[in-house]
């Protein structure tokens, strides 16, 4: 008879842990019996990005997966667990409903806050699976989410390390070695920029996590190639509490027999935490998106040939009509930002258009009045904004 991976949810869409299930998962599993010689690892992503796919892949699991040809819905709701089959040592794989559902809508940030957190506190080793072409992007890239979960992680949970693997989906041309490096950095800008608890103000981030990066083609599109790669990455898991295994690094040894104790209290006190309460999605969103479209349109600005000219005009001297000039560029550019965020929240897209405007005439201010303001530059452009944006007349 097949081995089970005996499956169930372990968390509902509602929060609840089921454990009558967790319990039954253990018996059935032999789990108890497992000492020392196990390891948990969850996936954490954004929805429709494959997860269920690839730890079904991984480890033989039967977690539901998305039909490309039903939408790109929500699939997995909660948090599932499952064992894998035909690994040693025992592998507990947890499945985490993936972040920015439609499906939750706004309701839905503090659940993804409270299961990413719970991930991370009872795995040994962390898939965060995300697309290739989303390294650099702000929210796609699910920086929000691993700044609210490193945070957590330097105040509470656990006593050792976690180890997180990235894996990079549908692959394009750019070499790996060159994405490894972008999202390290990124990895490293996110863990400096945190509020450490005191005692962690200058750890590095390797105390607490290993950090490994891998990539994987298109699995709609390259099946076979994408197949052959998750076998490879499979073979990563054996032995993986062995000393240089994925999950060797971990101090605290807990034995398997505590780990439907473990899972409740967690899970109690993640959603006690007050500290983890997001603010409200909207705000989140529009903050995000309105730096996106702020970015965005300065970096069309800057590349605009009038508003090059008039920067280089005024290396030679005083530039005739030059604030309607100015101001004519600039609005256009400007439109452009409020068509593009105009079903943002208002004070959130109106701060950010502010400081659009005020860092597309910071270079040409500096250039105009470097001589006599230098020192103060940066006290008169609310008030220079104002003359320019009411037509003033350089001469």
């Amino acid at each position: 008879m097949a081995e089970d991976c005996c499956s169930f949810q372990l968390i509902s869409g509602d929060g609840v842990l089921n454990r009558e299930g967790l319990e039954n998962f253990s018996r059935t599993t032999n789990l108890s019996h497992r000492g020392v010689s196990y390891a948990v690892v969850a996936i954490m992503g954004p929805q429709s990005g494959g997860k269920s796919t690839l730890l079904n892949k991984l480890f033989q699991t039967d977690f539901r997966m998305m039909d490309a040809e039903d939408g790109r819905t929500q699939t997995t709701q909660g948090i599932w667990m499952a064992k894998a089959i035909g690994i040693e040592p025992f592998i507990v794989a947890i499945d985490v409903e993936g972040s920015d559902s439609r499906e939750r809508g706004q309701g839905g940030a503090t659940f993804e806050k409270q299961s990413a957190v719970f991930a991370l506190a009872i795995a040994d080793i962390v898939i965060i699976n995300m697309w290739c072409h989303d390294i650099g992007r702000e929210h796609a890239a699910s920086r929000p989410l691993l700044k609210t979960v490193f945070e957590a992680m330097t105040r509470s949970f656990r006593s050792s390390k976690t180890s997180l693997l990235f894996v990079l989906r549908d692959q394009t041309m750019t070499p790996l070695e060159l994405l490894q490096r972008l999202l390290r950095q990124d990895i490293e800008r996110i863990w400096a920029a945190i509020a450490h608890a005191d005692a962690h103000k200058r750890t590095p981030l390797d105390e607490f996590f290993n950090v490994e990066i891998t990539a994987l083609p298109s699995y709609e599109l390259e099946e076979m190639k994408f197949t052959e790669q998750v076998a490879r990455l499979r073979q990563r898991f054996f032995l993986s509490t062995s000393p240089g295994g994925l999950a060797g690094d971990r101090k605290d040894g807990q034995p398997a027999s505590g780990l439907p104790l473990r899972a409740q209290q967690i899970w109690e006190t993640v959603k006690k935490n007050k500290d983890l309460d997001l603010p409200p999605p909207q705000v989140l969103v529009a903050t995000f998106r309105c730096e996106q479209i702020a970015k965005e349109k300065l970096s069309r600005l800057k590349l605009d040939e009038t508003w090059l000219a008039m920067g280089e005009a005024l290396k030679s001297g005083p530039v005739s009509e030059f604030g309607e000039k100015l101001s004519s560029i600039l609005e256009n550019y400007l439109c452009q930002y409020d068509k593009d965020a105009i079903n943002h929240e208002e004070s959130i897209r109106n701060e950010n258009r502010r400081k659009l405007e005020a860092k597309a005439l910071k270079p040409l201010l500096w250039r105009l009045y470097g001589q006599l303001m230098l020192p103060c530059c940066n006290i008169y452009v609310p008030l220079l904004l104002r003359v320019f944006r009411r037509g003033w007349k350089g001469r």
